[in-house]
């Protein structure tokens, strides 16, 4: 076995790994600031419905 393709194969698996955890931490960044900028208002509860 050729311990190149290894260390290759496993350096790409963590820089994956890692590229992942940072998008998702920047999605759920980007979904905070859109709450704060949105906040979801409650709506008052109609008389009708019971």
């Amino acid at each position: 076995m050729d311990n190149a393709k290894w260390t290759f194969g496993l350096t790409m698996m963590i820089v994956g790994m890692g590229g992942t955890f940072l998008t998702l931490w920047i999605l759920s960044l980007v979904m905070d600031l859109l709450k704060r900028v949105f906040p979801l208002v409650a709506k008052a509860a109609s008389p009708d419905k019971s």
